[in-house]
């Protein structure tokens, strides 16, 4: 192809040309997007890993078992920080008992 060839012969041409350059640009643009939005993409495994998690207790144990994990599953997620500092005080309480019964 020469250089002629690459250009536009008239102005409607450019224009659709422009146009679906824009559009091409938008998609790619979209795509680069959802990759770099790391924490929806963690929701997203999250999500599936939780769903796994749930189908495989309601098969083991219980419909209502399941339901129940999955409620306690979505208040962990939804107000993580009083759930971490229970456990951390948990354990905090338990090594202190240890260290005192070893006195």
């Amino acid at each position: 192809m020469t250089e002629r060839e690459k250009f536009p012969a008239d102005a409607e041409e450019a224009r659709a040309d422009r146009d679906v350059t824009r559009e091409e640009l938008t998609e790619t643009l979209g795509a680069l997007a959802g990759k770099l939005d790391v924490k929806n993409r963690v929701r997203e495994n999250v999500d599936g890993r939780l769903d796994q998690a749930t189908a495989r207790i309601a098969s083991t144990v219980s419909v209502p078992a399941a339901e129940k994990f999955r409620r306690g599953a979505e208040a962990v997620r939804n107000r993580p920080l009083p759930v971490f500092a229970t456990a951390f005080a948990v354990v905090f309480l338990i090594r202190l008992l240890l260290r005192r019964r070893r006195r």
